[in-house]
Parts: structure tokens; sequence; C-alpha cells
């Protein structure tokens, strides 16, 4: 599966050099193998040898490609569902509990973000989340009162409220504090290269996986296409929307997302604490600033064409969204493209990820982070599958089984 088109823009806001890695060409054995390179494969890898086990990881090409390289890595305790609703669909406490989780993975990625050397763009930042039309207010302000009452930090703008901040007002907004971004490649880059210099992990590029047999004696054993042979006792499967290409989840909700970066902009002082900026409607249109100035927008979500896609709709829907822009911020003048691209973007149909066991694969986890919150997810997942392989499994490892089915309160 083809998870970009268009050239990534996050490579520009660092300088580092970051190592390559060998391809896998003999036959090795650990305590876990994780699949995939990207931001899920990271902080999976982190977390478990930062409690001591043996961990290998294997990237089909290299570490920080695929869905990672097209992420705008927008860090954010609300969902593309609203907690209203996952409490309608979940009852009270799942849908307020997985709020909370999502709030407390801000701040554990606010945590292993200061535990790296280098400055990975990773900065806290609040929320916008605007009212796309009149008949959105009363949303927002079921959902207002909701966030309060389980004591999230959050705020009730009205229009006059939004004018006050910014060149553009809504009917009304949502201000929510806790959230943050982050330089999703350099991140992972990062990660990586601590979790393989300082915790022992062992990384292997350019060496998918092609074939997995059940060991009868105990796990699983892993074949990739340059000849290597991975004989481990856990396998966690971080491969993003490929998932889809090794087993079809009843769940999963695959689109094309397509997004921008601007050049750098000079004056950004009318952009209010360089606030996220999302807004109600469906799809949504996003926006975010970087650490060296330029403006991040993204959205248009549509169904996947069977003809993929072509140069001309990406760049079609490059100028909408750099009209978009415009519009919320008419003073900041001419603004020019520097990046475009388009990515697969998965969801769900009860607006949880995927994460856990699959019967079909014994010794395996599968860490689907499909949704606007892929990382924060990841961050969830990372944990508690950590917990989980370190002798206490999680309660609510079980609400995300990729098997489940439509779930009653």
């Amino acid at each position: 599966m083809k998870l970009t088109s268009g050239p990534s823009p996050w490579e520009q806001e660092f300088n580092d050099t970051y190592p390559s890695y060998p391809q896998l060409e003999d036959s090795v054995t650990c305590d876990v193998l994780v699949i995939g390179g990207g931001i899920s494969g990271a902080l999976v890898s982190y977390e478990l040898t930062k409690r001591g086990l043996d961990v290998l990881l294997l990237e089909e090409h290299t570490v920080a490609g695929g869905s990672t390289s097209a992420s705008t890595a927008l860090l954010q305790f609300m969902n593309d569902d609203s907690i209203t609703e996952l409490m309608k669909r979940f009852g009270e406490y799942k849908g307020s509990r997985f709020y909370k989780m999502c709030l407390e993975a801000v701040e554990r990625l606010a945590s292993v973000a200061s535990q790296l050397p280098e400055d990975i763009g990773f900065r806290r930042r609040s929320s916008l989340y605007c009212a796309s039309t009149r008949q959105d207010v009363k949303l927002l302000q079921q959902e207002y009162e909701n966030l309060r009452r389980y004591g999230f930090d959050v705020e009730y703008w009205t229009p006059q409220d939004i004018a006050a901040r910014f060149p553009f007002t809504k009917p009304a907004a949502l201000y929510c504090h806790g959230d943050a971004e982050v330089n999703p490649v350099h991140m992972v880059k990062a990660l990586l290269n601590y979790s393989h210099t300082r915790q022992g992990l062992r990384i292997y590029e350019h060496s998918g996986v092609v074939r997995v047999e059940e060991d009868h004696l105990g796990g699983a054993i892993a074949y990739t296409h340059g000849m290597g042979k991975v004989h481990a006792k856990t396998l966690i499967w971080t491969v993003g929307y490929e998932a889809q290409d090794w087993k079809k989840d009843a769940q999963a909700v695959l689109e094309y997302t397509y997004a921008i970066t601007t050049e750098p902009v000079e004056d950004l002082s009318s952009w209010h604490e360089r606030a996220l900026i999302w807004e109600a409607a469906r799809p949504y249109l996003y926006l975010r600033t970087t650490v060296d100035g330029r403006i991040v927008a993204g959205g248009l979500d549509e169904p996947l064409a069977e003809g993929g896609l072509t140069e001309e709709i990406v760049q079609e829907r490059s100028q909408k969204l750099l009209k978009e822009v415009m519009a919320l911020f008419p003073q900041l003048g001419p603004l020019n493209i520097e990046c475009s691209w388009s990515g697969v973007f998965g969801s769900t149909k009860d607006g949880l990820p995927l994460i856990g066991r699959d019967p079909r694969f014994p010794s395996s986890y599968f860490v689907e982070g499909y949704g606007g919150n892929g990382t924060v997810y990841s961050m969830i997942a990372a944990d508690m599958l950590a917990d989980t392989l370190t002798g206490k499994e999680p309660e609510e490892l079980s609400w995300f089984s990729p098997i489940r089915r439509k779930q009653k309160h």
C-alpha cells in the first residue's frame, strides 16, 4: 500500500545527521520483535527497552518514512469523536476515561521528549476548537459542560472572545489547554537513536517481513526479504495502515487526506499563542505552526479512489487548503506553499484505535492508531503493552481489541 505522495516537510526543521541501520541477513533471537519503524514502533521500542526487555525492530524501508513522514503531529486530548458522543456510545466511565487517557498520553509524550538530547520541536500548545456553523453551538456548549465536569481545562469562547484574539471569528469555540505539537520525523529518529545507543535496541532497515510462522515451542519466527530470520517470544506489529495488507479489520476505514506547509511567515503575532486550530465540521480543516514559523494546514479527507491519486488532484486540494488559511489570516499577505502532500488516513467506525491481540496471529499484538490522534494513541499503546509484557495487563487494553464488535454499555 502506497501511504504517502509528495515530499515530507519535516527534515527542513533540523540538520542533525542520524545513523542509517543495516539490513538483517542473519538468524537472531529476541524477547520482542517490533515490526515497523514509525512513531508507533519508536514509542513501543523505547518503553520496552527502558523496562529491560531485549527488543529488535525491523523496518521495511527506512525509519520515520511511511505515514510518519506525512503526519502533521497535532497532539491533542480531544478526538475526532467528542467526549459527549463517546459517553453516549460506551457509557460515561469508558468515554470519559478514554479522554483522560489521551490527556495523560500528551503528558507522557512531553516527558519522553524531555529525555531526548535533541530539540525535536515539541512545544506545548492550546487548541481552538471552532463551531463551523451556528448549528454547532449547542453541541459545543454540551461538550464544554461534559469536559468541565470531568476536570478538563477548557474555556468556552463567544464570537467576541475569538475576535479579540484572532483576525477571524466563529459562532463559538472551545479553548482547550494541555495539548502540544512536535516534528514527527525528528521525534522518531531521535527516539530510535536514543533507544539504540542507550537502551540496547537493535534496529534493521530494508528488512521487511514477508512471512511469519508460529513456533510450536513458543513465540514466532519472522522471515525478511533480506534472508534474515527473527525468533521472538512476542511480535508487535506497528505498521500502521499497512496492517490492512496483512489482515482486514472490520472497524477500519481508510481515506485520503491532504496537507500543506507554507514558506516561513515573518510575523505570527496575530495567531493567539500559536494555538492548534480545528473545527466541528466533518471532514474538518486543521492548522498549526512550526518552530521555524511555517503554517501547516490539512484536511479535505475523502474516500480512496480506484485510480489512486494524481498530481493534479493533490495540487487542486493544496490550493484549496491555502485559500482556507488565507481566509482566516488575510493580513499575513500572499502565502506560498513550500510543501504539499497527501497520505492514507485511517479511522475506526466507533472512534477508538485498534490495539491488542488478533487470534489469527497468536504470538502477536497490533498497534493501529487509526484516527486524528495517531501519535497520542501510539503513546497509550506503548504504555499498555509495556505493562502487559512485564506482568500487569491493564483493564483498558480490552477496550481497543482489533476484533471488537459493536459495543453496548
